[in-house]
């Protein structure tokens, strides 16, 4: 199975792909080496056959949400620290810090993928103010998290 993160919020989030860096905008998957090839999709929870937005997380109770993955996202106790766990997660905390900067709250949790909708989450709440290090956005699985200015 597959673990993702999920972002929740009162307003809209950003889609996309964030983080790689290609040769040249003619050669987009041609890369000088595997760190620069690293990216993370952000992908948002409007089905564009039924025009209606979804829950990815049933527990996440704001409209915009967003569901990324990257195997070198880690969840805690299992940081590994290599070159792509950092860029990873320095692409998801710059994401994060823009975000929550623009709403003011943000939900943020992770699960294995199928997992969504079982009970059982551990809550916190997080200031932004208390994040010294990317690192410190690593989440227990199945935990969710309030991020607050």
């Amino acid at each position: 199975m597959t673990q993702y993160y999920y972002i929740s919020s009162p307003h809209k989030l950003p889609k996309g792909t964030f983080g790689s860096q290609p040769v040249s905008e003619k050669q987009p998957n041609i890369f000088n080496n595997e760190l620069d090839a690293i990216e993370l999709i952000f992908e948002d929870n409007y089905d564009s056959k039924t025009k209606k937005r979804f829950k990815y997380v049933p527990i996440l109770s704001f409209k915009y949400q967003v569901a990324v993955y990257n195997n070198f996202i880690p969840i805690k106790n299992q940081e590994i620290g290599n070159s792509f766990e950092e860029k990873c997660l320095h692409l998801l905390y710059e994401y994060l810090h823009t975000a929550l900067h623009e709403s003011g709250i943000l939900e943020f949790c992770t699960c294995l993928n199928g997992t969504e909708e079982q009970g059982n989450w551990t809550k916190k709440i997080l200031y932004w103010s208390d994040i010294k290090s990317p690192y410190d956005l690593v989440l227990n699985d199945r935990e969710i998290c309030e991020m607050l200015i």
